[in-house]
Protein backbone atom coordinates (compact mmCIF):
# COMPACT_ATOMS: atom_id res chain seq x y z
CA UNK A 1 0.00 0.00 0.00
CA UNK A 2 1.51 2.85 -1.26
CA UNK A 3 1.68 6.32 0.83
CA UNK A 4 1.69 9.67 -0.73
CA UNK A 5 4.49 12.42 -0.22
CA UNK A 6 1.76 13.88 2.39
CA UNK A 7 0.58 11.02 4.06
CA UNK A 8 4.48 10.04 4.79
CA UNK A 9 4.85 13.62 6.16
CA UNK A 10 1.77 13.68 8.46
CA UNK A 11 1.27 10.09 9.12
CA UNK A 12 4.64 8.64 9.53
CA UNK A 13 6.96 11.56 10.24
CA UNK A 14 4.51 13.54 11.49
CA UNK A 15 1.73 11.69 13.78
CA UNK A 16 3.32 7.90 13.92
CA UNK A 17 7.23 9.70 14.89
CA UNK A 18 6.39 13.08 16.06
CA UNK A 19 3.50 12.43 18.31
CA UNK A 20 3.04 8.81 19.34
CA UNK A 21 6.87 8.13 19.68
CA UNK A 22 7.91 11.22 22.21
CA UNK A 23 4.73 10.35 23.84
CA UNK A 24 4.96 6.63 24.37
CA UNK A 25 9.01 6.97 26.12
CA UNK A 26 7.48 9.73 28.31
CA UNK A 27 8.93 12.73 26.40
CA UNK A 28 6.02 15.11 25.83
CA UNK A 29 8.19 17.88 25.74
CA UNK A 30 9.40 16.67 22.68
CA UNK A 31 5.47 16.30 20.84
CA UNK A 32 5.27 18.63 17.71
CA UNK A 33 1.78 18.29 16.41
CA UNK A 34 0.43 20.21 13.45
CA UNK A 35 -2.90 20.27 11.79
CA UNK A 36 -4.08 17.17 9.88
CA UNK A 37 -1.13 14.44 11.36
CA UNK A 38 -3.72 12.49 13.59
CA UNK A 39 -7.00 12.84 10.49
CA UNK A 40 -3.96 11.30 8.12
CA UNK A 41 -2.72 8.86 10.45
CA UNK A 42 -6.48 7.44 11.13
CA UNK A 43 -7.28 7.72 7.50
CA UNK A 44 -4.31 5.55 6.72
CA UNK A 45 -5.10 2.83 8.85
CA UNK A 46 -8.61 2.76 7.83
CA UNK A 47 -7.39 2.67 4.05
CA UNK A 48 -5.26 -0.48 5.21
CA UNK A 49 -8.33 -1.97 6.63
CA UNK A 50 -10.15 -1.92 3.51
CA UNK A 51 -7.77 -3.44 1.75
CA UNK A 52 -7.25 -6.26 4.14
CA UNK A 53 -11.12 -7.15 4.51
CA UNK A 54 -11.64 -8.99 1.13
CA UNK A 55 -8.78 -11.57 2.43
CA UNK A 56 -10.10 -12.61 5.78
CA UNK A 57 -11.64 -15.63 6.35
CA UNK A 58 -14.26 -16.82 8.97
CA UNK A 59 -10.98 -18.91 10.30
CA UNK A 60 -8.29 -15.95 10.35
CA UNK A 61 -6.51 -14.12 13.81
CA UNK A 62 -5.15 -11.30 13.48
CA UNK A 63 -2.11 -9.52 15.16
CA UNK A 64 -1.14 -6.14 14.61
CA UNK A 65 2.06 -4.65 15.94
CA UNK A 66 3.32 -1.22 16.96
CA UNK A 67 2.33 2.15 16.95
CA UNK A 68 1.86 2.93 13.45
CA UNK A 69 -1.03 0.70 13.45
CA UNK A 70 -2.78 1.20 16.86
CA UNK A 71 -6.46 2.00 15.59
CA UNK A 72 -6.07 -0.67 12.89
CA UNK A 73 -8.47 -2.85 14.72
CA UNK A 74 -11.34 -0.21 15.44
CA UNK A 75 -11.10 0.30 11.44
CA UNK A 76 -11.76 -3.36 10.92
CA UNK A 77 -14.29 -3.60 13.53
CA UNK A 78 -16.07 -0.60 11.85
CA UNK A 79 -15.91 -3.07 8.27
CA UNK A 80 -18.00 -5.91 10.33
CA UNK A 81 -14.57 -7.73 11.10
CA UNK A 82 -15.24 -10.19 13.94
CA UNK A 83 -12.45 -12.12 14.37
CA UNK A 84 -9.88 -12.48 16.92
CA UNK A 85 -7.37 -9.70 16.39
CA UNK A 86 -4.46 -8.85 19.01
CA UNK A 87 -2.17 -6.26 19.08
CA UNK A 88 1.52 -5.90 20.61
CA UNK A 89 3.20 -2.76 21.51
CA UNK A 90 6.95 -3.30 21.29
CA UNK A 91 7.92 0.23 22.52
CA UNK A 92 6.95 1.30 26.58
CA UNK A 93 3.40 2.20 27.51
CA UNK A 94 3.82 5.92 28.91
CA UNK A 95 2.53 6.89 32.61
CA UNK A 96 -0.95 8.27 32.56
CA UNK A 97 0.22 12.05 32.42
CA UNK A 98 2.12 11.26 28.91
CA UNK A 99 -1.52 9.89 28.17
CA UNK A 100 -3.04 12.97 28.91
CA UNK A 101 -0.57 15.47 27.10
CA UNK A 102 -2.19 14.24 24.15
CA UNK A 103 -5.56 16.43 22.98
CA UNK A 104 -7.55 13.33 21.97
CA UNK A 105 -6.37 11.22 25.05
CA UNK A 106 -9.69 9.56 25.36
CA UNK A 107 -9.79 8.68 21.46
CA UNK A 108 -6.11 7.23 21.68
CA UNK A 109 -7.70 4.69 24.66
CA UNK A 110 -10.60 3.75 22.76
CA UNK A 111 -8.72 2.67 20.06
CA UNK A 112 -7.39 -0.46 22.41
CA UNK A 113 -10.79 -1.45 23.60
CA UNK A 114 -11.54 -2.77 19.70
CA UNK A 115 -8.79 -5.66 19.83
CA UNK A 116 -9.30 -8.98 22.08
CA UNK A 117 -5.88 -8.21 23.57
CA UNK A 118 -3.19 -6.03 23.92
CA UNK A 119 0.13 -7.31 24.60
CA UNK A 120 3.18 -5.56 26.17
CA UNK A 121 6.69 -5.95 26.97
CA UNK A 122 6.86 -6.37 31.00
CA UNK A 123 4.63 -5.91 33.74
CA UNK A 124 5.50 -2.28 34.33
CA UNK A 125 4.00 -1.62 31.15
CA UNK A 126 0.82 -3.55 32.20
CA UNK A 127 0.38 -1.17 35.34
CA UNK A 128 1.13 1.97 33.32
CA UNK A 129 -1.86 0.95 30.82
CA UNK A 130 -4.04 -0.04 33.41
CA UNK A 131 -3.11 3.46 35.33
CA UNK A 132 -3.94 5.77 32.18
CA UNK A 133 -7.26 3.94 31.96
CA UNK A 134 -7.93 4.71 35.71
CA UNK A 135 -6.98 8.01 35.19
CA UNK A 136 -9.27 8.51 32.38
CA UNK A 137 -12.14 8.13 34.60
CA UNK A 138 -14.99 5.46 34.75
CA UNK A 139 -12.73 2.48 35.03
CA UNK A 140 -13.50 -0.87 36.88
CA UNK A 141 -10.75 -3.17 37.37
CA UNK A 142 -11.87 -6.56 37.15
CA UNK A 143 -8.82 -8.45 37.37
CA UNK A 144 -4.94 -7.86 37.41
CA UNK A 145 -4.85 -7.57 33.93
CA UNK A 146 -8.76 -6.72 32.77
CA UNK A 147 -10.49 -3.61 32.91
CA UNK A 148 -13.94 -2.82 32.13
CA UNK A 149 -13.82 1.09 30.34
CA UNK A 150 -16.80 2.74 29.11
CA UNK A 151 -18.69 -0.46 28.68
CA UNK A 152 -15.91 -1.91 26.71
CA UNK A 153 -13.54 -4.94 28.06
CA UNK A 154 -10.15 -4.75 27.80
CA UNK A 155 -7.47 -7.46 28.65
CA UNK A 156 -3.93 -7.05 28.72
CA UNK A 157 -0.60 -9.03 29.44
CA UNK A 158 2.77 -8.89 29.63
CA UNK A 159 4.87 -11.18 27.21
CA UNK A 160 8.53 -9.78 26.66
CA UNK A 161 9.71 -10.71 23.20
CA UNK A 162 12.28 -13.06 22.94
CA UNK A 163 15.72 -13.83 20.17
CA UNK A 164 17.24 -17.40 19.16
CA UNK A 165 20.02 -17.03 21.83
CA UNK A 166 21.74 -20.59 20.25
CA UNK A 167 21.01 -19.05 16.23
CA UNK A 168 22.83 -16.12 17.31
CA UNK A 169 25.50 -17.37 19.21
CA UNK A 170 26.17 -19.60 16.22
CA UNK A 171 26.83 -16.45 14.16
CA UNK A 172 29.02 -14.53 16.79
CA UNK A 173 31.31 -17.35 16.55
CA UNK A 174 31.00 -17.75 12.70
CA UNK A 175 31.90 -13.78 12.98
CA UNK A 176 34.99 -14.35 14.65
CA UNK A 177 36.47 -16.81 12.67
CA UNK A 178 36.24 -14.31 9.53
CA UNK A 179 36.68 -10.95 10.97
CA UNK A 180 39.92 -8.79 11.77
CA UNK A 181 41.57 -8.29 14.93
CA UNK A 182 40.05 -6.51 17.79
CA UNK A 183 40.04 -2.89 16.98
CA UNK A 184 41.88 -1.94 20.00
CA UNK A 185 44.37 -3.64 22.44
CA UNK A 186 42.62 -2.28 25.50
CA UNK A 187 39.61 -3.97 26.50
CA UNK A 188 36.45 -3.22 24.34
CA UNK A 189 33.27 -2.09 25.81
CA UNK A 190 30.30 -1.20 22.69
CA UNK A 191 27.26 -0.07 22.08
CA UNK A 192 24.64 -0.45 19.17
CA UNK A 193 21.31 1.71 18.70
CA UNK A 194 19.55 3.20 16.42
CA UNK A 195 20.49 7.31 16.95
CA UNK A 196 17.60 8.02 18.85
CA UNK A 197 17.17 10.13 21.81
CA UNK A 198 15.33 7.81 23.97
CA UNK A 199 18.52 5.49 23.76
CA UNK A 200 20.43 7.79 26.26
CA UNK A 201 23.51 7.61 24.19
CA UNK A 202 24.90 11.03 25.32
CA UNK A 203 24.01 10.19 28.94
CA UNK A 204 26.29 6.55 28.57
CA UNK A 205 29.29 9.37 27.07
CA UNK A 206 28.86 11.69 30.15
CA UNK A 207 28.75 8.50 31.81
CA UNK A 208 32.61 7.18 30.36
CA UNK A 209 33.67 10.47 30.44
CA UNK A 210 33.39 10.28 34.10
CA UNK A 211 34.89 6.93 34.18
CA UNK A 212 38.20 8.26 32.52
CA UNK A 213 38.18 11.21 34.90
CA UNK A 214 37.95 8.64 37.52
CA UNK A 215 40.41 5.93 36.09
CA UNK A 216 43.26 8.09 34.19
CA UNK A 217 46.05 5.07 35.26
CA UNK A 218 47.19 2.84 31.40
CA UNK A 219 45.80 -0.13 33.15
CA UNK A 220 42.56 1.08 33.46
CA UNK A 221 41.83 1.77 29.86
CA UNK A 222 38.95 0.93 27.53
CA UNK A 223 38.04 1.75 24.29
CA UNK A 224 34.55 2.19 23.44
CA UNK A 225 32.77 1.59 20.34
CA UNK A 226 29.65 2.99 19.69
CA UNK A 227 27.44 1.98 16.65
CA UNK A 228 24.41 4.39 15.84
CA UNK A 229 23.04 3.92 12.29
CA UNK A 230 20.83 6.89 11.17
CA UNK A 231 17.21 7.05 11.54
CA UNK A 232 13.84 9.73 10.72
CA UNK A 233 16.50 12.26 9.96
CA UNK A 234 14.23 14.95 8.79
CA UNK A 235 12.85 14.46 12.42
CA UNK A 236 14.21 17.74 14.40
CA UNK A 237 14.45 16.25 17.54
CA UNK A 238 17.16 13.62 16.01
CA UNK A 239 19.01 15.91 14.27
CA UNK A 240 19.51 17.86 18.00
CA UNK A 241 20.53 14.25 19.01
CA UNK A 242 23.35 13.58 16.34
CA UNK A 243 24.28 17.46 16.84
CA UNK A 244 24.88 16.75 20.76
CA UNK A 245 26.45 12.94 20.25
CA UNK A 246 28.96 13.88 17.47
CA UNK A 247 30.02 17.10 20.32
CA UNK A 248 30.56 14.92 23.10
CA UNK A 249 33.02 12.04 21.40
CA UNK A 250 34.98 14.66 20.06
CA UNK A 251 35.08 16.27 23.86
CA UNK A 252 35.87 12.93 25.13
CA UNK A 253 38.64 12.24 22.52
CA UNK A 254 39.97 15.67 22.97
CA UNK A 255 40.73 15.07 26.24
CA UNK A 256 41.55 11.58 27.10
CA UNK A 257 43.40 10.25 23.23
CA UNK A 258 46.63 9.54 23.73
CA UNK A 259 49.31 7.74 21.69
CA UNK A 260 47.79 4.53 20.57
CA UNK A 261 44.65 5.25 22.31
CA UNK A 262 41.53 6.27 21.37
CA UNK A 263 38.85 5.74 23.75
CA UNK A 264 35.57 6.74 21.62
CA UNK A 265 35.18 5.73 18.19
CA UNK A 266 31.69 6.65 16.98
CA UNK A 267 30.13 5.06 13.70
CA UNK A 268 27.29 7.08 12.23
CA UNK A 269 26.19 4.26 9.50
CA UNK A 270 24.49 0.79 9.22
CA UNK A 271 26.78 -2.03 10.03
CA UNK A 272 25.90 -5.68 8.84
CA UNK A 273 24.35 -7.66 11.60
CA UNK A 274 26.96 -10.35 11.52
CA UNK A 275 29.34 -7.82 11.80
CA UNK A 276 27.68 -6.52 14.94
CA UNK A 277 27.47 -10.23 16.22
CA UNK A 278 31.21 -10.41 15.93
CA UNK A 279 31.64 -7.31 18.07
CA UNK A 280 29.34 -8.51 20.64
CA UNK A 281 31.54 -11.52 21.24
CA UNK A 282 34.98 -9.53 21.70
CA UNK A 283 33.38 -7.19 24.01
CA UNK A 284 34.30 -7.28 26.69
CA UNK A 285 31.76 -5.15 28.21
CA UNK A 286 27.96 -3.71 26.31
CA UNK A 287 26.99 -0.62 27.69
CA UNK A 288 23.36 0.02 27.03
CA UNK A 289 21.78 3.11 28.31
CA UNK A 290 18.08 4.29 27.16
CA UNK A 291 16.82 6.53 29.19
CA UNK A 292 13.05 4.60 28.32
CA UNK A 293 12.73 0.85 26.21
CA UNK A 294 10.10 -1.31 25.80
CA UNK A 295 12.76 -4.39 25.43
CA UNK A 296 16.13 -3.64 24.02
CA UNK A 297 17.18 -6.84 22.25
CA UNK A 298 21.18 -5.63 22.32
CA UNK A 299 20.79 -6.57 25.48
CA UNK A 300 20.00 -9.80 24.81
CA UNK A 301 22.02 -10.34 22.03
CA UNK A 302 25.05 -9.30 23.75
CA UNK A 303 24.45 -11.86 26.09
CA UNK A 304 23.63 -15.13 23.52
CA UNK A 305 26.81 -13.92 21.74
CA UNK A 306 29.56 -14.13 24.92
CA UNK A 307 31.71 -16.81 25.03
CA UNK A 308 30.53 -18.45 28.47
CA UNK A 309 33.77 -20.05 29.50
CA UNK A 310 35.09 -16.13 29.13
CA UNK A 311 32.10 -14.01 29.10
CA UNK A 312 31.98 -10.27 29.05
CA UNK A 313 29.29 -7.93 31.92
CA UNK A 314 26.35 -6.26 30.72
CA UNK A 315 25.94 -2.97 31.77
CA UNK A 316 22.02 -1.91 31.76
CA UNK A 317 19.92 0.81 32.02
CA UNK A 318 17.21 0.27 34.80
CA UNK A 319 14.95 1.36 32.38
CA UNK A 320 15.39 -0.86 30.07
CA UNK A 321 12.61 -3.73 29.62
CA UNK A 322 15.05 -6.13 29.46
CA UNK A 323 16.21 -4.86 33.05
CA UNK A 324 12.81 -7.18 34.17
CA UNK A 325 14.01 -10.32 32.81
CA UNK A 326 18.19 -9.88 33.50
CA UNK A 327 18.30 -7.97 36.90
CA UNK A 328 19.90 -11.09 38.30
CA UNK A 329 22.84 -10.81 36.06
CA UNK A 330 23.43 -7.82 34.53
CA UNK A 331 24.95 -4.60 36.26
CA UNK A 332 22.15 -2.07 36.68
CA UNK A 333 22.24 1.87 36.20
CA UNK A 334 20.48 4.52 36.53
CA UNK A 335 21.39 6.48 32.71
CA UNK A 336 20.61 9.98 34.26
CA UNK A 337 23.70 10.09 36.60
CA UNK A 338 26.90 9.90 35.42
CA UNK A 339 28.52 8.56 38.31
CA UNK A 340 26.13 5.85 38.14
CA UNK A 341 27.00 4.43 34.80
CA UNK A 342 30.79 5.18 35.50
CA UNK A 343 30.42 2.83 38.98
CA UNK A 344 28.89 0.16 36.55
CA UNK A 345 31.48 0.50 33.96
CA UNK A 346 34.12 0.18 36.65
CA UNK A 347 32.13 -3.13 38.62
CA UNK A 348 32.35 -4.47 34.90
CA UNK A 349 35.76 -3.76 34.48
CA UNK A 350 36.97 -5.49 37.79
CA UNK A 351 34.73 -8.43 37.88
CA UNK A 352 36.35 -11.81 38.04
CA UNK A 353 35.82 -14.70 35.66
CA UNK A 354 33.93 -16.58 38.45
CA UNK A 355 31.09 -14.11 38.85
CA UNK A 356 31.16 -13.61 34.99
CA UNK A 357 30.37 -17.14 34.11
CA UNK A 358 27.42 -17.21 37.02
CA UNK A 359 26.22 -13.86 35.55
CA UNK A 360 26.16 -15.18 32.20
CA UNK A 361 24.71 -18.90 32.70
CA UNK A 362 22.11 -17.13 34.67
CA UNK A 363 21.06 -14.31 31.47
CA UNK A 364 21.47 -16.97 29.15
CA UNK A 365 19.26 -19.13 30.50
CA UNK A 366 16.43 -16.98 30.67
CA UNK A 367 17.22 -16.14 26.91
CA UNK A 368 16.64 -19.94 25.74
CA UNK A 369 13.54 -20.13 28.33
CA UNK A 370 11.80 -17.41 26.97
CA UNK A 371 13.13 -16.99 23.09
CA UNK A 372 11.27 -15.94 20.30
CA UNK A 373 9.28 -19.34 19.56
CA UNK A 374 8.12 -18.85 23.24
CA UNK A 375 6.84 -15.06 23.22
CA UNK A 376 4.92 -15.91 20.22
CA UNK A 377 3.06 -19.04 21.14
CA UNK A 378 2.48 -18.14 24.82
CA UNK A 379 0.48 -14.57 23.38
CA UNK A 380 -1.50 -16.32 20.63
CA UNK A 381 -2.87 -18.73 23.21
CA UNK A 382 -3.51 -16.05 25.36
CA UNK A 383 -5.71 -14.22 22.07
CA UNK A 384 -7.77 -17.50 21.46
CA UNK A 385 -8.49 -17.56 25.40
CA UNK A 386 -9.33 -13.75 25.26
CA UNK A 387 -11.27 -13.96 21.96
CA UNK A 388 -13.37 -17.22 22.94
CA UNK A 389 -14.45 -15.50 26.37
CA UNK A 390 -14.98 -12.27 24.59
CA UNK A 391 -17.60 -14.41 21.77
CA UNK A 392 -18.94 -16.67 23.97
CA UNK A 393 -19.64 -14.51 27.29
CA UNK A 394 -18.78 -11.45 27.19
CA UNK A 395 -21.46 -10.84 29.72
CA UNK A 396 -19.91 -13.34 32.81
CA UNK A 397 -16.62 -10.61 32.30
CA UNK A 398 -18.33 -8.23 33.98
CA UNK A 399 -18.57 -10.69 36.85
CA UNK A 400 -14.83 -11.54 37.37
CA UNK A 401 -14.94 -14.95 35.41
CA UNK A 402 -11.92 -14.62 34.03
CA UNK A 403 -9.97 -18.08 31.48
CA UNK A 404 -6.36 -18.64 31.95
CA UNK A 405 -4.06 -15.98 30.30
CA UNK A 406 -2.45 -19.16 28.26
CA UNK A 407 -5.22 -21.42 27.87
CA UNK A 408 -4.17 -23.84 25.16
CA UNK A 409 -7.54 -22.79 22.91
CA UNK A 410 -7.43 -24.51 19.15
CA UNK A 411 -11.16 -22.39 18.48
CA UNK A 412 -9.32 -20.62 15.79
CA UNK A 413 -6.79 -22.33 13.06
CA UNK A 414 -6.72 -20.29 10.43
CA UNK A 415 -3.79 -18.34 8.89
CA UNK A 416 -2.11 -16.03 11.14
Amino acid sequence: MPLSRAEHEDYYLGYANSVLWPMLHGRVDLLDVSSGQRATYEAVNRRLAKLARPHLRDTDILWIHDYHLIPLAAALRELGVTNPIGFFLHTPFPDAGSVQALSHSDSFLRWFAAYDLVGLQTSRDVARFLDAFRSAGAAQLISGRCIRWQDEIIRVGSFPIGIDADGFRDMAEDAIRTQTPPLSSHRLMIGVDRLDYTKGIPNRLRGFQTYLRDHPAEEDRIAFVQIAPPTREDVGAYMDVRRELEQLSGEVNGEFSDIGYVPVQYIHRAVARSAISGLLRRADIALITPLNDGMNLVAKEFVAAQDPEDPGVLVLSKFAGAAEQLEGGAVLINPHDPASVADGIRKAARMPVGERRQRHEQMYDILRQSNGDWWADSYLRALEASAVIRISNLASLGQGSLGPMTSPLTAFPGKL
